[in-house]
């Protein structure tokens, strides 16, 4: 077994793999301040959940884009499985895995990386990533498989977040998609606007990478809110919540061979 950690800004994803079987799959909260000991328990928490033996798992990969945790990840991974944990970023990934015509590849964020990874080897190429976390990130990789670069911006909690705290008459509003776009209560005013669009602006930002590349590319999403966000998008896009913990997955396995 492999235990695979993505690290983001607002929540940690956890998944561990029976060779290249997701037999499970966590969703927690980043915290800033955790020890590499209140990690460990926190896994141990998870695997007891679902019933896995931490024995049964030789190793580790991380992908962190939050630095001040990754030391207390690092350590508490190290301590738990027999194997040293593996790194997965822009610099450790090798080239037949993530080729990119970025000038300071190091500037990628080691989430974009593995989705990179992930898309190339399930869709093949050209392909477009748009993973819906605490920004929403537009990968791209151009026919010749090179990252070429991509497109963030806020995400949809992030925005509804500015919204509540700006707007406090409107009360935070749990986000799905009305049934019509013109709001008849507050809450589906709000709804309409942040689901429909950001599927509207991802579809329009779509648009301008297909239009700057001269062809159309295959679209696959990720991220906590895609399967609220894309069934209202005007792109056919594909949808794999596990996609990061695959790319994760397909670097071990290439690397540890």
């Amino acid at each position: 077994m492999l235990l695979c950690v993505d690290v983001g800004n607002t929540q940690t994803v956890l998944g561990v793999y029976e060779q290249s079987h997701l037999r499970v799959m966590w969703r927690i909260s980043s915290e800033a301040h955790r020890s590499a000991d209140e990690l460990k328990l926190s896994i141990k928490g998870l695997f007891a959940l679902d019933a896995i033996d931490c024995n049964n798992v030789q190793g580790a990969v991380l992908s962190c884009v939050v630095p001040s945790v990754s030391a207390a990840w690092i350590e508490a991974l190290n301590s738990l499985f027999s194997q040293e944990t593996m790194i997965c970023n822009a610099l450790t990934v090798p080239e037949q895995l993530f080729k990119t015509t970025y000038p300071r590849k190091e500037e990628i964020g080691a989430d974009r990386v593995a989705d990179a990874i992930a898309a190339r080897y399930m869709f093949g190429e050209p392909v477009v990533v748009v993973d819906f976390g605490t920004a929403t990130n537009i990968e791209v990789i151009d026919k010749q498989g090179y990252f070429v670069g991509g497109i963030i911006a806020p995400g949809v909690n992030t925005s509804a977040d500015a919204l509540f705290a700006h707007a406090r008459k409107l009360s935070s509003t749990e986000l799905f998609a009305p049934d019509k776009p013109i709001g008849c209560s507050s809450a589906d005013a709000i709804r309409s606007g942040i689901v429909f669009g950001e599927a509207e602006k991802v579809s329009g930002l779509l648009a301008r990478v297909s239009q700057q590349l001269g062809y159309s590319s295959h679209v696959v999403a990720t991220g906590g809110l895609a399967d609220v966000v894309v069934p209202h998008m005007r792109q056919h896009v594909a949808v794999c919540p596990y996609l990061t913990l695959e790319g994760m997955r397909i670097f071990h396995d290439s690397t540890a061979r």
